[in-house]
């Protein structure tokens, strides 16, 4: 039976999934601050003065569990899509209902989500830790990266913003806690462990997110969006998915590191899009030596900078009175791609990853080899919107 990724949002539409199938990235930390528990006492005040004497009989580890979901359940929401339906009476509503999670970002409403939670939403709604229900609106959204940016209009009084950790240094076998709305149940925690921090999962658009998150904590439909959180109570990733051969958490769950998140969201709460790099090469011949550039779009950067693709031979043949023209290919005129920079890139998904690295109106020095010889053509890259 095949294992496939599963994102992990509740959806009519897919009988209670959204999934995806095999074959199928900053805001700075004072602007998400909430405040530290006090001193190195990981329980907040509110659990002291309430609970202090059930407190006295937890053990260190629970106490650090239930630090973190006090400290952060009042930054995590629950969202309600309505997607279109299909056609149908006009006397009736066909439209179909969708759940997943997110987290509040700031005190000016902003909230974070997958984009897979709220992709062709007609209405979003975003229920706070107290109850109250507002209608969002989408400010931004990465497709690339599945990620997006919602906007509320709540008293800021009651908007809780989440910490954001660092991702560029988590370690396999660290604590981590899971917090959202598996199955609409709001604000449910889970923990475990970090099982991988070098998965990679497909995004909607055929690109590939990188450095992503594995973990054993237990993830379910309706999770998507919530935070993945260390044992201080930061984000430090975006739960997304699950690996499953029935769409049920199975102890593999993926979540987009914070890193990604810190880099996408200032832009999507900016700009409404994230601007990439573009080479201009528009479909690459993928083989075991490299890539070999197959076509580019005119008068893009790729094409300016000199780089060749297949060339089209034409040939006119004439059969009787009739006279046709064909066309064949020769692949041997391409360059072929090895490396970006100092990287090898032998694979497409890496290729665009090191393109990742530069900024539109960089100069991008791609290896080549051409004619048997190898040489660097460099690309001034240009800007594309996803």
């Amino acid at each position: 039976m095949r294992t496939s990724i599963f994102l992990c949002a509740i959806s009519a539409a897919a009988g209670g999934l959204l999934a995806l199938g095999i074959h199928l990235l900053p805001i700075h930390p004072q602007t998400l601050a909430a405040a530290e528990p006090a001193g190195n006492d990981p329980v907040p005040a509110v659990v002291r003065g309430q609970d202090a004497a059930a407190l006295e009989e937890l053990t260190p580890e629970e106490r650090v569990n239930v630090a973190v979901y006090e400290n952060v359940n009042r930054s995590v929401v629950n969202i309600v899509t309505k997607i279109p339906g299909t056609a149908g009476l006009l006397l009736f509503d066909n439209s179909q209902e969708g759940a997943g999670s997110g987290s509040v970002l700031d005190k000016k409403g902003d909230v974070l989500t997958n984009f897979h939670v709220i992709e062709g939403a007609r209405e979003i709604q975003v229920t706070l830790y107290d109850g109250s229900s507002y209608e969002a609106r989408l400010v931004g959204r990465d497709v690339s990266s599945d990620i997006a940016v919602l906007k509320i209009d709540a008293p800021p009084e009651i908007l809780f913003p989440v910490r954001l950790g660092d991702s560029a240094h988590l370690l396999v076998g660290q604590r981590v806690l899971a917090l959202g709305n598996p199955f609409g149940l709001e604000r449910t925690l889970t923990t475990g462990i970090i099982s991988s921090v070098s998965r990679s999962l497909p995004a909607r658009n055929n690109r590939v997110i990188k450095s992503v998150i594995q973990t054993d904590a237990a993830i379910n439909p309706g999770n998507s969006g919530g935070p993945l959180l260390d044992s201080h109570g930061r984000l430090i990733g975006m739960n997304t998915a699950i690996a499953s051969r029935n769409g049920q958490n199975t102890g593999v769950g993926f979540a987009i590191p914070s890193n990604i998140i810190a880099r996408v969201t200032p832009q999507l709460i900016a700009n409404g899009h994230v601007i990439h790099p573009e080479t201009g090469i528009t479909r690459v011949y993928q083989t075991e030596k490299g890539l070999y550039v197959a076509t580019m779009a005119p008068g893009g950067p790729a094409e300016t900078a000199g780089l060749r693709g297949f060339k089209v031979i034409k040939q006119k043949k004439k059969q009787g009175p009739f006279t046709y023209e064909t066309e064949t290919v020769d692949r041997n005129s391409a360059d072929l791609i090895i490396g970006v920079g100092n990287q090898k890139t032998l694979k497409a998904d890496v290729f665009l990853d090191a393109i990742e690295n530069y900024h539109p109106g960089d100069e991008a020095p791609i290896h080549i080899i051409r004619d048997g010889r190898e040489m660097i053509v460099n690309v001034r890259l240009a800007a594309a919107e996803s």
